[in-house]
């Protein structure tokens, strides 16, 4: 699978540095009315902002299933030289490190290598540290992927000095550490956890992190601009945050080393926007879907909520619901660089926001993103009306009270659709729809879960008369 880079030269100022052929699909989202428009909304005040607080660069990507419809660079890779942002810039993608990190941990449990609750001793025989409390579990690799094991989030002070450990150092260092909580305590974010993972990919791929990433992610999805702790001719310049004086400091390029696992990747806009079309496909593992459909969802999923209930973990992935919709996604910063990667499932649609410098806040541009041209391509890319099933009048017939042993349902005609209700619920509530299929079938559709929804329902009519309704198994008659 190759994603396609679409340029507008119109609307962008900063053309795409390579053009290949563009898909009739991906042109037509981005020759949509509305898509256009956001764009040059979007495009308007991202530019403001580079002005107004002093921004080097960003580079932005909008993806919808398996085409990236836009993408697109603002301001400067490097200041000094006058190199413009492009695309197809490269950027340390820090934490974003640990995406791959944990689709590399679950490869290996496809392959039956590994299981996620296996106790990290297993692998990691010198994996020793002060508990919290003495009768706690020993730590699993779930724990490490979700942020649950209760561990320091760093090994030693490399942030403050760039000076990251070597594996050797970090062997050293772990039995130093003592574990703020217990496991599963609390959700509790760890640059040290993740790097014990990718010891483990190591241990039992029998490669070095970056050459398993290179065989079985980078390659598989044509990620050629990626890489692990390399300086990059590539790369942008990494700067500072302003300081009072409007000043800006040029950050070296640092090697995370022993850390590479949670912190190292190095990618572009069109790398992680084949790395997000990755997380929409379905079917078994092969070619470039780096894992199984069941593998995405447990990854997508959250197993471990942050205390607040505000937010929550899958594996690799965080997990945000805001405004009624729920993304999934990861961030990253690094000196000189932060970064964003925001996806939305259900509607196929990523964001990716990097930036070279640490006080652009990428995660702020992403929702921006996300609810201009993101929004705009989503509803672009929906399935038309046309395609659903149309109201039929007849339908009207079903309406009225059905009544069980576990009470009564109404149905209801609510503007050309059938819905069902309590009527003797204490509030109304959301109504649960009855999506038609045909046949006069339907499905319970809500926006919340229940043991009905999702079944089939339908009407049993004797002499031109409905006298029951059946949802999944279960039956309610028709009351005269």
């Amino acid at each position: 699978m190759t994603i396609t880079k679409i340029t507008r030269c119109a609307l962008i100022v900063s053309c795409l540095s390579t053009l290949t052929t563009i898909p009739l699909h991906a042109q037509q989202l981005a020759d949509d009315a509305e898509v256009t428009a956001q764009i040059g909304l979007f495009s308007a005040w991202l530019d403001g902002q580079l002005e107004i607080r002093g921004l080097p660069g960003v580079a932005v990507g909008v993806v919808s299933d398996q085409e990236l419809v836009w993408a697109k660079g603002f301001g400067h890779a490097d200041i000094e030289a006058d190199r413009h942002m492009q695309p197809d810039t490269r950027f340390r993608m820090a934490s974003h490190s640990k995406l791959f990190t944990a689709t590399a941990i679950m490869q290996l449990r496809e392959q039956n290598k590994l299981r996620l609750d296996d106790p990290v001793t297993e692998y990691l025989p010198w994996f020793e540290f002060e508990q919290a409390s003495p009768d706690d579990p020993l730590v699993t690799i779930e724990h490490l992927l979700t942020h649950s094991s209760g561990l320091p989030r760093e090994a030693g002070s490399h942030w403050t000095d760039f000076d990251f450990p070597t594996a050797s150092e970090l062997r050293g260092l772990i039995s130093e550490r003592q574990a703020p909580f217990s496991p599963e305590v609390r959700w509790k974010y760890s640059n040290l956890a993740y790097t014990i993972a990718g010891m483990i990919v190591e241990e039992v791929s029998g490669l070095s992190w970056a050459d398993y990433l290179q065989q079985n992610i980078f390659a598989p999805l044509g990620m050629s601009a990626s890489s692990v702790d390399k300086d990059d001719p590539g790369l942008a310049t990494g700067y500072g945050i302003r300081m009072p004086d409007g000043s800006r400091s040029v950050m070296p390029f640092v090697d995370a080393r022993g850390m590479a696992a949670a912190t190292g990747l190095t990618s572009t806009v069109e790398d992680m926007a084949r790395f997000v079309s990755a997380q929409f496909r379905k079917g078994a593992r092969g070619d470039d879907r780096l894992l199984s459909t069941a593998s995405l969802r447990e990854m997508h999923r959250v197993r471990m909520l942050e205390t607040t209930w505000t937010s929550g973990q899958g594996i690799g992935f965080s997990v945000q619901r805001s405004d009624g919709k729920l993304t999934i996604g990861h961030g990253g910063g690094y000196p000189g660089y932060t970064t964003s990667t925001t996806i939305q499932l259900d509607s196929k649609i990523g964001i990716i926001v990097l930036t070279n410098t640490n006080d652009s806040n990428p995660a702020q541009i992403a929702r921006q993103l996300m609810s201009t041209v993101g929004e705009a391509v989503a509803k672009a890319a929906a399935p038309k009306k046309e395609d659903k099933i149309e109201w039929d009048p007849r339908w009207q017939r079903f309406a009225g009270r059905y009544r069980s042993n576990n009470g009564d349902r109404q149905v209801l005609v609510m503007n050309e659709k059938l819905v069902t209700i309590n009527p003797w619920s204490t509030s109304i509530g959301e109504p649960t729809e009855l999506e038609p299929l045909g046949d006069d079938l339907f499905r319970m559709t809500a926006p919340t879960g229940g043991g009905p929804v999702g079944e089939i329902v339908r009407f049993v009519e004797e002499d031109g008369m409905v006298t029951r309704m059946y949802t999944g198994d279960s039956y309610s008659d028709r009351l005269p």
